[in-house]
């Protein structure tokens, strides 16, 4: 009976702590809408291309290193579009200044391969006419401290390999949309 109520009691602490981990932005409002700033410079979009301002707290207990993802699950091409993932962020470490891809990361860092084809951040870049697009924001605890991908890991493969290491993780969703040409 003890073995049961310790395990539930760990359950239940695990939960409500996985529970208490968030992320907010400076740079992007939690069901705004992207400004060019954060929009892809390239495949017919003029945006600056920079990475957003994160940061999170009250990660769970056991929390050995964080990861970062910004996908696209919108994107016409059967399985979203990965604009940005960066695994082996240090527990230390609970924040992203804006514009850290790729010059401010923390030592040991590593940015996965986009699928705009290289590593690093790829900002918004939705068809032109296309409905907005969902650019869901995602700060992951992890429970190992390090993630074995590299900067040709494609988004799936960081996914995958996340998946199995995550503790808690904390999301903001932002939309953005391109008009349809004249």
């Amino acid at each position: 009976m003890k073995k049961i109520i310790l395990f539930l009691f760990t359950f239940i602490s695990a939960s409500v702590s996985a529970a208490d981990f968030t992320v907010t932005s400076t740079t992007i409002k939690n069901g705004g809408t992207l400004t060019n700033k954060h929009v892809f410079n390239g495949f017919g979009c003029t945006g600056e291309n920079v990475s957003p301002a994160l940061k999170w707290e009250n990660a769970p207990a056991g929390t050995k290193s964080f990861a970062v993802t910004v996908y696209d699950p919108d994107a016409p091409t059967g399985s979203g579009w990965w604009h940005w993932t960066v695994v082996n962020i240090p527990a230390t470490i609970t924040e992203l200044k804006e514009g850290a891809s790729p010059k401010t990361l923390p030592k040991g860092a590593v940015e996965g391969r986009t699928d705009f084809g290289k590593p690093g951040f790829g900002g918004a870049c939705p068809p032109q006419g296309d409905k907005p697009h969902k650019y869901i924001i995602t700060v992951y605890a992890l429970k190992t401290d390090k993630l074995d991908v590299n900067g040709e890991a494609s988004g799936a493969l960081v996914g995958y390999n996340v998946g199995f290491a995550t503790l808690a993780k904390a999301s903001i969703t932002a939309t953005f949309g391109r008009p349809a040409a004249k």
